[in-house]
């Protein structure tokens, strides 16, 4: 089975991927679009793409680009921990206290904003597609003084020196990924990481109507389904109009949930379901 994912090699993502399904083939993918598209046009199985972190929140190219772009299933998910160190090429190693500028993703940057406001007050951050294509891009520039924010996968696979471990404010950072498939057969893996279900709902509220978003939330709490994450997204169909995503930490039974879905659509609102799955946790 191949695997696409949001490369490249020995991002968080490959990580993730490489935990769950130790076995089977790799693609990596550039962009989070370009792993959902190769999903879609049947190029890999599956695809796993960053939902949200801990820290930074939701990652929101991934939730509208399968809402309004690519509407595939989700069939899975998987919880990782987030662990950034500062790695510098090893020509610098001795003095890397001295570098320039600091490259990584935007979001690893910020996770470790108080590290780089103590230590590297004058230097310059540089934004990449993802903290191995900075690990990548320091590899490749040893004449330059400068470093990346990426984790030990990306230090041995790149060839560089972990020169501070751990610099992320927060020792709780995980973030979440999503395995995304074209056709929704159920995600059956063995694995003692398996830690329960959850079903994820896109409910649009009816127009002009007091108190919607109240009833929304009744329909779930008196059936005591637990809902885990409610989040609001611009439709892009105007000015104040927003979807909700919903998890509901079950999977998907034959009273509960459906009865949750009939009574939301009984009230105007539009339902659709993303998602029943498992999860896992690293």
């Amino acid at each position: 089975m191949k695997i696409g994912y949001l490369g490249p090699k020995a991002t968080f993502t490959d990580l993730a991927v490489t935990t769950v399904f130790p076995n089977h083939e790799k693609v990596p993918y550039n962009t989070i679009p370009e792993c959902i598209d190769a999903v879609s046009s049947g190029e890999v199985e599956l695809g796993v793409v960053p939902l949200e972190n801990a820290i930074e929140g939701s990652v929101n190219l991934t939730i509208d680009y399968l809402v309004h772009e690519q509407t595939l299933p989700i069939v899975g998910e998987i919880v990782a921990p987030i662990q950034q160190h500062l790695m510098v090429h090893p020509n610098h190693s001795d003095d890397w206290d001295a570098i320039r500028c600091v490259y990584s993703h935007s979001h690893a940057i910020a996770q470790c904003h108080k590290f780089l406001h103590k230590h590297f007050k004058q230097a310059m951050y540089e934004y990449t597609t993802s903290t191995s294509a900075a690990a990548k891009f320091v590899s490749e520039n040893p004449e330059l003084k400068i470093a990346a924010i990426a984790n030990r996968l990306a230090a041995q696979t790149y060839g560089l020196t972990i020169v501070q471990e751990n610099i992320h404010d927060y020792d709780y950072n995980h973030t979440r990924f999503i395995i995304v498939q074209k056709e929704n057969r159920e995600l059956s893996i063995d694995s003692p990481l398996y830690a329960g279900d959850k079903t994820t709902l896109m409910i649009t509220l009816p127009k002009d109507q007091a108190g919607a978003l109240h009833q929304v939330l009744s329909a779930f709490a008196w059936r005591k389904l637990n809902l885990t994450k409610i989040e609001s997204r611009p439709a892009k169909t105007g000015l104040g109009n927003y979807f909700f995503i919903i998890d509901i930490d079950q999977k998907m039974d034959d009273v509960l949930i459906p009865g949750a879905i009939a009574e939301l659509e009984a009230l105007g609102c539009s339902v659709q379901v993303l998602g029943s799955y498992p999860y896992y946790i690293i």
